[in-house]
């Protein structure tokens, strides 16, 4: 049997940096980059609102199924092939995009794409994060690499904008060069990421025990995923229909990028002084007010808020939030993320499809952005029987 690297046999930084770019790749190109692209997709692909969310909601399924599959225990000794070849997919993947015009292959690439970037995200999290063990800043590196992620494919689709003069006709070309940039990142990846840290054998966990603060948690979780993930899709696509301008739409993004990979830095103060839980509801009030000002503000304030308010906040809560769900299951806690991660892929898969929908039929993203607010809101509210008793 081949022997397994240990954190100690290995220097932290090259593991940070695998990670921080095999997230850049899986999330902030595989799952995000469609958000810029997509204003420039319902202009040159002739899609709805409607049709935008059913190819949003489809990527969601994707990656709840992929979530879903790499728990069980397939991968066993095989979690760096199955991450490089999530990035790899991944890679293809975001190619195809650019071949069709076609709803129904859009829905299919993007389901397929879901599952993908579930795979390198979780197998290389497992790869990754024993190490960060030995220092904070391989956490900070890995999961900063969504955000950095997301910025540089923001300023990708600027520049292709530019070139092209149109979005609308430039946008099988940010596809092609998303997929570019992420195979480019997969190189660099493969001969930095380590094997797998041999862990403590799983134990049976006994049935997950529904008790009041946990089911108040999952249900703050499932909405966050329904509130936050409406303008983490459509927020370029607001700022297209205010006419904010193509630097502002550039802007929007990318600062919600930037903001992204330096949120666990910047809420880390505030967790020690209130706790987990406290600042888990806190990132979701300053969201509804950045998703509530995305719509009601002027276009350019609105755009930019919107995204730095969301940048800010919704890795720091998908964090926070697991985190509470294991100490709130202490003998069940894989039980519980499997829960809370399904409430918030439901929430996930719902919110892009309502947003369509009421955007069609309303004529704006309005009605869509304030129920993402309200949705958020009761989130936040949901967990305040839990401060009480903290």
């Amino acid at each position: 049997m081949a022997s397994q690297i240990r954190p100690s046999q290995t220097s932290s930084l090259p593991i940070g940096i695998a990670g921080a770019l095999a997230m850049a790749a899986a999330m902030g190109f595989g799952r995000f980059v469609y958000t810029p692209i997509l204003p420039g997709m319902m202009a040159g692909a002739s899609l709805s609102a409607a049709d935008a969310g059913l190819i949003a909601g489809a990527n969601f399924v994707g990656y709840l199924l992929g979530a879903v599959l790499a728990a069980y225990g397939w991968a066993a000794g095989r979690e760096r092939r199955v991450a490089l070849a999530g990035l790899l997919a991944t890679a293809v993947l975001l190619a195809a995009m650019a071949a069709t015009d076609s709803l129904a292959a859009f829905m299919v690439i993007r389901l397929l794409a879901g599952v993908a970037s579930a795979f390198a995200m979780v197998f290389t999290s497992s790869i990754v994060l024993p190490y960060a063990a030995q220092s904070e800043r391989v956490s900070m590196l890995h999961f900063g690499g969504v955000g950095f992620g997301i910025a540089l494919s923001s300023a990708l689709v600027f520049l292709v904008n530019l070139m092209a003069g149109d979005g609308a006709h430039g946008w099988r070309l940010s596809w092609i060069g998303s997929a570019a940039i992420a195979f480019l990142g997969l190189l660099i990846v493969a001969p930095l990421l380590p094997r797998p840290v041999r862990g403590a054998t799983r134990v049976q966990e006994p049935p997950l025990p529904w008790r009041r603060p946990l089911v108040l948690m999952t249900l703050s979780y499932g909405l966050f995923g329904f509130g936050y993930v409406i303008t983490a899709t459509f927020l370029v696509t607001i700022a297209r229909t205010t006419d904010a301008g193509p630097v502002v739409e550039f802007l929007a993004w990318f600062v919600t990028g930037t903001a992204a990979a330096l949120s666990l830095l910047a809420w880390r103060l505030l967790v020690r002084r209130v706790g987990a839980t406290a600042t888990y509801a806190a990132c979701i009030a300053l969201e509804a007010v950045g998703v509530l000002g995305s719509v009601l503000l002027p276009p350019m304030a609105g755009a930019l808020v919107g995204g730095l308010f969301l940048g800010l906040t919704f890795m720091a809560v998908t964090a926070y939030g697991l985190q509470i769900g294991r100490t709130l299951a202490p003998e069940s806690p894989r039980r519980a993320l499997a829960f809370m991660t399904a409430a918030f892929g439901t929430g996930q898969i719902a919110g892009p499809l309502a947003a369509g929908w009421l955007a069609e039929g309303s004529g704006s993203f309005t009605l869509p952005t304030v129920l993402a607010a309200a949705a958020l809101t009761v989130s936040a509210l949901l967990v305040v029987p839990i401060l009480r008793k903290a």
